[in-house]
């Protein structure tokens, strides 16, 4: 079955995540990230930034709301039993903080079939409450057996 390439351009309702600094302790435990800025507030503060600061793959965390309905969608077309990930390049600008709160939008930038397997590119692009971009980045699924 050929991939549809309708959905190239479509963008999706963008998502909210408030930034929590629990989240941001939780996540950079996870990853075994022990560095100081990203556990306690005043030396975050130290070291220059407004708040106890998110690991730069926190992302993630806060890009997935956007994300999720883009992948899911009909309109796309993807097969998610037979999805696998196929990578994630990141632009990162100004950085995340706890009492943040981003907004992240997703496109659909390319749909195209290769060797038998599908290729869906997506980009977000993230901004603070002040408008300020945090990241952007682009996200490529591969779908095998189309």
């Amino acid at each position: 079955m050929p991939v549809k390439t309708e959905a190239v351009g479509k963008e999706w309702p963008a998502a909210e995540f408030a930034v929590e600094a629990d989240r941001i302790r939780q996540y950079a435990s996870a990853i075994g990230e022990e560095h100081p800025v990203y556990h306690d507030v005043d030396a975050a503060k130290a070291a220059g930034f407004r708040d106890l600061v998110a690991p730069p793959m926190f992302a993630v965390v806060y890009s997935a709301p956007a994300m999720g309905p883009a992948i899911i969608d009909p309109d796309v077309g993807i097969n998610l039993p037979a999805m696998v990930h196929g990578g994630q390049d990141f632009e990162w600008s100004e950085p995340v903080c706890a009492g943040d709160v981003i907004t992240t939008s997703a496109t659909c930038k390319e749909i195209y079939e290769q060797d038998g397997k599908g290729f869906f590119v997506f980009e977000t692009v993230s901004t603070n409450q002040d408008g300020a971009e945090t990241v952007r980045a682009t996200w490529t699924n591969i779908v095998r057996g189309v």
